[in-house]
């Protein structure tokens, strides 16, 4: 079993897919001791000023626009409750079991930064949710992006006193009997429990963190395919020369033109058609390194953005101990990733617009001198001609998804939170964007793979060889029509795992 320790400071993105696809039992998440100890001290911090009745936000008082009414101390505990009931008001289908553990993963670490004056024993309970893979019914649609992710994030919370619904052994149950089962009890709020559960960026956070990991794959699977179709329809390397990219350094592009002559060094088909007269290639093929390098450069902004905000403590008020000091502020606010997002989102979505182009010029008989449709008996046979035209309705999807979440703001709360992020709605139109670009990719490998396999009795490099003969294990040649839903699921579960970085890396050592 792996152990993961969680202290407020170090958490990965590596750490949050690992998990968030954790198998039950595979992995089992710890709060640091040192974590434990300021946990602690900042819930005494907090009892303190319950004591002394002097009106803190959040602590004793009502909520957004109710920020101005003092709660008795007798009634502390109710406000907490009612917080989180009256904020479970999400709409929509649940978020998917991955995306709740990387949201509840997140919150935690957040509040074992200790500046939030939560009970200790309302973050233990989320990680033995995790530990026990207990996962809260969370429905997707209700957060602004600011005041935190509050509607989500009170789902989880529900769960936590127990009155919420889970998924627990693959079956739908009380939070109430989960947490029994486990040999655990629901936690009983007190004072800042509640807002501290459900005030920060877990979810938006979360959202974003499972798009880098996948959007990583997808730019390396781009090249991949993208050099495949190359020599499927007898296309030029010299676009790629280091000497162009040298003249335009900027590092995605660098990237991505050593990864495609590195795929297609050794190859038969490139060299067999060296005088063939043709002069330049459409920009599809002949400027990939300028495009996916661009969408490259997209990945790395999104990556540095979330290197400061997954460690971030990101609720409201913060306590500081040592300054004997509580301070209301706008950490929750999720501007920044929501436009990390959104401009990720783009970058993706320009990966799936090149390739539905390069799928196109393998359709086209005139261009790539292949069969049309990529079928030797076509008329009797369609061949990938509707392959294509999914791989069209997919990139133009992504076109409407691709308008920005973050530039809207609507004002709640009686105008007291005049702006927000949309954040949580820029992740969930990021992992759709991603999801549509894993198909294009799918469907691109469909067609270079039949295209290449017309080239025989040349070869591609050794590298690009390996892949065509990892897929041909799972597509076979199509000599006729057939259901290609079938094959594209079937490229999509490859490519979802690294069997075809693996048969690359042992022939040029690693894609950039």
């Amino acid at each position: 079993m792996k152990e993961i320790i969680i202290n407020g400071s170090e958490i990965t993105i590596e750490q949050i897919v690992t998990v968030a696809n954790a198998r039950v039992g595979s992995v089992q998440v710890k709060l640091s001791e040192s974590s434990l100890k300021l946990l602690k001290a900042s819930k005494s911090y907090v009892e303190k000023i319950v004591e002394d009745g002097k009106p803190v936000y959040g602590i004793n008082t009502g909520f957004g626009a109710l920020s101005d009414v003092h709660i008795p101390k007798e009634d502390l505990a109710k406000l907490q409750i009612n917080l989180i009931r009256s904020h479970c008001t999400g709409v929509g289908i649940p978020f998917e079991r991955d995306v709740v553990r990387a949201i509840m993963l997140l919150r935690a670490n957040c509040l074992a930064s200790g500046f939030s004056g939560v009970n200790p024993k309302a973050v233990e309970l989320l990680l033995e949710f995790l530990n026990h893979d207990i996962i809260p019914i969370v429905p997707c649609k209700g957060s602004v992006g600011a005041s935190g992710d509050l509607a989500p994030l009170s789902h989880v919370a529900l769960c936590l006193i127990g009155e919420g619904q889970v998924i627990y052994k693959n079956k739908q149950v009380r939070a109430d009997f989960a947490i029994d089962q486990i040999g655990l009890k629901p936690i009983s709020l007190g004072p800042k429990d509640g807002l501290a559960l459900i005030n920060g960026t877990a979810v938006m956070a979360a959202l974003g963190s499972l798009a880098i990991e996948r959007a990583e794959r997808i730019m390396k699977l781009a090249d991949v395919v993208a050099a495949l179709t190359c020599d499927g329809v007898r296309g030029t390397i010299s676009a790629f020369d280091p000497r162009i990219q040298r003249l335009k350094p900027h590092p995605g592009q660098i990237e991505c033109a050593d990864n495609l002559r590195n795929l297609l060094k050794g190859s038969e088909v490139m060299n067999s058609h060296m005088d063939c007269g043709k002069v330049q290639d459409p920009y599809s093929l002949r400027c990939v390194p300028q495009v996916h390098g661009a969408c490259r450069q997209t990945l790395r902004h999104i990556q540095e953005v979330f290197s400061y905000e997954l460690n971030a403590v990101t609720d409201n008020p913060l306590i500081f101990i040592e300054d004997d000091d509580v301070i209301s502020g706008g950490n929750f606010h999720g501007e920044a990733i929501a436009l990390a997002m959104d401009y990720l989102a783009m970058g993706v979505a320009e990966i799936c617009n090149i390739s539905e182009r390069r799928v196109e010029k393998m359709m086209n008989p005139t261009f790539s001198e292949l069969p049309a449709f990529l079928i030797e008996s076509s008329g009797l046979n369609s061949g990938l001609m509707i392959a294509h035209v999914t791989a069209a309705a997919l990139a133009s999807e992504n076109k409407y998804l691709c308008h920005p979440a973050s530039i809207d703001s609507i004002p709640t709360s009686t105008d007291k939170e005049d702006h927000v992020s949309m954040g949580v709605t820029s992740g969930r139109k990021l992992l759709e964007v991603i999801d549509n670009a894993f198909h294009c990719i799918a469907i691109e490998f469909l067609c270079a793979t039949q295209a290449l396999d017309f080239q025989r009795p040349h070869k591609s490099s050794p590298a690009l060889e390996n892949v065509h003969q990892i897929f041909r294990k799972h597509v076979p040649f199509i000599d006729e029509d057939r259901v290609f839903q079938i094959d594209i699921e079937n490229i999509i579960k490859v490519i979802k795992t690294d069997e075809l970085f693996k048969a690359i890396d042992s022939h040029i050592g690693g894609l950039k």
